[in-house]
């Protein structure tokens, strides 16, 4: 791809030379006689001589801040340096002619003012054309610029809250782990040993899974597993657990801990408020335009008041992560049961 000067230097020996062919091609159609190896040195003369007189200009563009003026501020300052532009390279036409005998060929040519003023606002307009063109070119590319930049700003910004949002995932869970074995301490010593030996292997899960984008649902079921793992230990045959999870799924990418989250919501704000207990269900499907990860828990959906860091946690990743390609609900079913829902376009499988 061509940089920036190999295209300014393309675009501006081209644009010269096909303007002036076009010019050529003309006269030949009408005057092919003409068509001599004065009058080409001539028209290459022309070309030279635009082609350094333009780009003087484009110098004074760039060295005196002409790039970034206001319309108001800089129309009057490109008319003037495109008039003494078209000026010179109305000079050097002339003077080209007169050595080269040109202008002996021109029927009773008299030099006049008029005659010069004419040929100059001729001159001028090709100029002013340059202009536009070098100015709309410009303008494209800081656009252009602008837009790269706002986007890789973005991105940094995304990035940046997603990190955050990781940071806060551990201590949250590590909170709600510790409470759970500290209810056995007292109660039963040997297991809550057993809980601390499967919190540790479920926290060096989390330090690997952690710094991921992305996981694959597996690893996000096996997290989940061991977390429940721990829950049953505190809540023994009150906690029912059911699964039901597609196989072809296990390599489908999922932010980390989204799962586990859904299930310590599930726990947290559902069977841990009900006196007998209840069923947690984890699913796992695919279909023709989407994938979806669903938990069911026993409880009741209006006596939630706050479902804390998790539930926004999740739905604040899938927002910077997916936008309109996920989504998180949750609501609540018959039969006393809450569902928390979160799917993604199926041509992500």
């Amino acid at each position: 791809m061509l940089n920036s000067r190999k295209f300014y230097w393309l675009a501006q020996v081209g644009g010269w030379a096909g303007y002036f062919g076009l010019v050529a091609l003309s006269r030949y159609t009408r005057e092919p006689e003409s068509m001599t190896g004065v009058y080409f040195l001539n028209i290459a003369i022309i070309i030279l001589g635009g082609i350094i007189t333009t780009h003087l200009q484009r110098f004074v563009f760039i060295k005196l801040g002409w790039l970034n003026m206001r319309l108001p501020a800089l129309i009057p300052r490109l008319l003037i340096s495109s008039t003494i532009c078209a000026t010179l390279i109305w000079g050097i036409d002339f003077i080209s002619d007169y050595y080269t005998g040109l202008l002996d060929t021109i029927p009773d040519y008299e030099f006049s003012v008029s005659r010069m003023i004419l040929g100059i606002i001729g001159v001028l307009i090709l100029v002013l054309t340059w202009n536009a063109i070098y100015f709309t070119f410009h303008f494209f590319q800081k656009s252009r610029k602008q837009e790269i930049s706002n986007l890789e700003l973005l991105a940094s910004n995304k990035e940046s809250e997603l990190k955050n949002l990781r940071s806060q995932l551990n201590p949250h869970f590590l909170f709600n782990s510790l409470n759970s074995i500290r209810a056995l301490v007292d109660i039963d010593p040997n297991k809550a040993k057993k809980s601390i030996t499967t919190l540790s292997n479920l926290l060096r899960q989390s330090l690997v899974l952690g710094k991921e984008n992305l996981v694959s649902l597996e690893n996000e079921l096996n997290v989940a597993k061991s977390y429940l793992d721990l829950e049953r230990v505190r809540f023994e045959e009150r906690l029912r657990v059911e699964w039901e999870i597609d196989s072809d799924l296990a390599e489908f990418q999922v932010p980390p801990f989204s799962l586990q989250m859904m299930v310590e919501n599930a726990i947290k704000h559902g069977i841990s408020n009900l006196k007998d207990g209840g069923l947690v269900k984890i699913s796992a499907h695919s279909s023709d335009d989407r994938v979806c990860i669903q938990v069911v828990n026993s409880g009741n959906l209006q006596k939630v008041m706050d479902l804390g860091v998790g539930i926004d946690n999740i739905q604040k990743r899938l927002e910077l992560q997916y936008g309109d390609n996920a989504s998180f609900a949750l609501r609540e079913l018959p039969d006393n049961f809450v569902e928390a829902l979160m799917c993604f376009n199926n041509e992500r499988v």
